[in-house]
């Protein structure tokens, strides 16, 4: 249930960014079940398909050419040129903080669940009794209860402010996060279940950092981001206030937040530090791990969850994790108490009365993300739904959306683009024999996962009563927690899936080596049945591409197929690999995306992984798309709307990227987004495949033209 900036718990990788500011789902509302306590994975690019891998030619593309510019030159600029038009006719509306393809058809999937949840409110009284129809419907519908919510203000935390002030010391701190993470209601730090990085086929505990309110570290040091501190140390001091505290003592136990949030921040990861798999595992034994935090035992934490830990458990990041016991042996527990009580208020602001409700809203989305409305009650609620039974909502989705038929044929282009890898890793002019051998072993042990679970989630211990929002967020919370743990020391299922059939996104994971297409992304512009070839492999094509590619990326290079952290490269191919990427990382560092803010760049290291897999993922799909033509002749060398099929490739390429954010929010996701922005994803890529200058006549010398040591070539 919390609204903190969550840490990634994993490796997995997806193929675009979801979070705002507050940790919520950008696009509504879609993220999957409870994930506040999830361990590693990691999520990539998200990609939809779903037809025929030849189409028969068509008189008219149904990619519509009229939006392209037509003073806009392609080898100059080729996101201005495809893109332009459409972005200055369909502006960011009020209650987003960025508006392009994918939240174009998040909207879309959105306002199908929203018919779902809204029929199963109307029909919860009639349902049957248990079934997940009946539960989505009470949720929903105690969710838009605003008489009854406004009418229990903030008593639905009384319990837990009354329990936090009755703290007496930094053992009895302890006791209490501990016994609110046996509740289900995280504080300080992250924990949950994940495929152990060294034997991938168990899981094992995972204790990762995480405790801050603002997005990274350098927001609690740097001068530059003063403004945003102030307005913070505001937002904490408003939400005391609804709860009683007086104004001088809310002032008082703000700045204490701050302070103390600051030193848990000096024991922090940055965000690219994050990323490095290194940093996300540190096995160790309960014994050993009680030396690190002395004041905070492990053997009760365990036992209060009902876990039972054999040999160890990853206490992922020893530095925080020393941080946050000196700040139990030495923090006054008044400022454990402010801290404590702040982030209780956060964390279920989204569920108590508006006046809670705004002052979250007035921070995360105003203030740091430049969002000028909340967006429509509906949406917010439904955000709670998928938060609470996403893959129940899913299964419902797929039963009005998703036809067995569409994941046949989405199943051949996954099978078609990833036979176009292995081709391109066999080919390899820099990789050695011995490597490839096992890159190839690694190729053979993908596990592609589309659309759907195969088996779905059993619901039947989740009681929610409809008249008691709050309350049934929390249960809920709990369920899905103690779902999560109980993973813990049992095998890892391959087949389980980490993100929601209704989330327009895909992901790979490394450590059970899954590429993951979810129904809601195999639809237009990804993925039409309707259209010819090109289109297809430039968009849901490229994206299968993306999500294999992150197999092989600075992250998942790192992990074999069987999911296991190990080193299969030789030492002469890794410093290639490396060489190449280095170049890459000074392409994305050299960009300053943000018009009014030319000296803020991309961070290239930040987001290697994505840019990587873009690279990867393009040139893949491109090679795919050439052996459906062989196989398709009559539509080779065939122009529509005057486009030959290589153009219209690259054009639905960028298209799936056209889009325009708020220049807050844009800071904010250069500052911790492993994803560059979408206007330089549409270009990037293509600059670097001379497929694309071929394709559009362009010559060196233009901008969308790189040669020489400038291009990068990697799979």
């Amino acid at each position: 249930m919390t609204k903190q900036y969550l840490k990634p718990l994993a490796l997995a990788v997806s193929l675009a960014l979801a979070v705002t500011a507050c940790g919520k789902s950008e696009t509504g509302d879609q993220a999957g079940p409870a994930a506040s306590t999830t361990a590693p994975a990691k999520a990539s690019t998200a990609a939809p398909a779903a037809a025929s891998t030849t189409a028969a030619a068509a008189p008219k593309s149904v990619f519509d050419v009229s939006e392209l510019d037509a003073n806009g030159n392609a080898c100059q600029d080729f996101n201005s040129f495809v893109n332009s038009k459409w972005v200055a006719a369909n502006p960011i509306p009020n209650d987003r903080t960025r508006w392009g393809s994918f939240d174009k058809l998040a909207d879309d999937s959105l306002n199908t669940q929203h018919q779902i949840v809204d029929d199963a409110a109307k029909g919860a009284d009639q349902a049957k009794s248990g079934s997940i129809e009946q539960k989505i419907g009470l949720i929903y519908k105690a969710g838009m209860d605003d008489a009854a919510i406004e009418k229990a203000g903030y008593d639905p935390i009384k319990p837990q402010l009354d329990a936090i002030a009755a703290l007496k010391n930094g053992a009895a701190v302890a006791d209490y996060i501990t016994q609110r993470y046996a509740q289900g209601d995280g504080q300080v730090f992250q924990f949950g279940s994940g495929a152990d990085f060294k034997h991938a086929d168990m899981q094992i505990a995972y204790a990762n950092e995480a405790g801050l309110g603002l997005p990274t570290k350098d927001y609690y040091s740097k001068p530059d981001y003063k403004a945003k501190r102030d307005a913070y140390v505001e937002h904490i001091a408003k939400a005391l206030q609804l709860t009683g505290v007086s104004e001088a003592d809310a002032k008082k136990q703000a700045a204490d937040v701050l302070a103390f949030e600051t030193k848990l921040a000096d024991a922090s990861l940055t965000p690219t530090e994050e990323r490095d798999p290194n940093n996300q595992y540190h096995f160790v034994s309960v014994k050993d791990a009680d030396k690190i935090t002395p004041h905070f035992s492990w053997d009760k934490f365990f036992a209060a969850q009902g876990v039972t830990v054999d040999k160890g458990f990853s206490l992922s990041q020893p530095k925080f994790f020393a941080g946050f016991d000196k700040l139990l042996a030495s923090a006054p527990v008044e400022q454990w108490q402010a801290y404590l009580r702040f982030h209780t208020i956060d964390n279920a602001s989204a569920y108590l009365s508006k006046a809670f409700q705004d002052n979250l809203f007035d921070f995360y989305g105003k203030t740091m993300a430049g969002q000028p409305e909340q967006k429509p009650r509906w949406k917010r609620v439904l955000s709670a739904v998928n938060e609470s039974m996403g893959e129940a909502l899913g299964q419902l989705y797929v039963a009005k959306t998703f036809t067995p038929e569409a994941k046949q044929r989405a199943q051949e282009l996954v099978d078609n683009v990833r036979n176009a890898l292995k081709a391109r890793i066999e080919n390899l002019d820099w990789m050695s024999p011995t490597t490839k051998e096992k890159a190839i072993a690694k190729w053979n042990t993908f596990l592609p996962k589309i659309g759907y679970p195969d088996k779905w989630r059993d619901w039947s211990g989740l009681n929610i009563s409809g008249d008691n929002y709050y309350g049934d967020v929390e249960a809920a919370a709990k369920f899905n927690y103690d779902y999560d743990i109980a993973k813990i020391g049992k095998p890892t299922d391959r087949k389980e899936w980490g993100m929601t059939p209704q989330t327009v996104n895909a992901y790979y994971n490394p450590t059970d080596n899954t590429i993951n297409f979810p129904a809601a992304i195999l639809q237009p512009p990804f993925f039409d049945a309707k259209a010819d070839d090109a289109i297809n492999y430039g968009g849901i094509g490229a994206v299968i591409g993306h999500e294999s590619s992150h197999g092989f990326d600075d992250q998942g290079s790192q992990f074999d197929g069987a999911g296991n952290q190990v080193d299969w490269w030789t030492k002469d191919d890794k410093a290639k690999f490396e060489s190449r990427t280095d170049r890459l990382v000074k392409q994305f560092d050299d960009y300053a995306p943000i018009k009014d803010k030319p000296n803020l760049h991309v961070n290239g290291k930040l987001t290697l992984g994505e840019n990587i897999a873009d690279l990867g993922g393009l040139n893949v799909a491109y090679d795919a798309l050439q052996e459906a033509l062989k196989k398709n002749p009559q539509e080779a060398g065939q122009k529509i709307d005057g486009y030959t099929e290589d153009q219209r490739f690259f054009l639905n390429w960028a298209r799936v990227w056209r889009g325009s954010v708020r220049e807050q929010q844009a800071e904010l996701y250069l500052n911790t987004d492993p994803h560059a922005p979408a206007s330089l994803r549409a270009i990037a890529a293509p600059s670097n495949m001379e497929a694309f200058a071929t394709a559009f006549q362009c010559k060196p010398g233009d901008a969308m033209v790189r040669s020489g040591d400038k291009q990068v070539k990697i799979w």
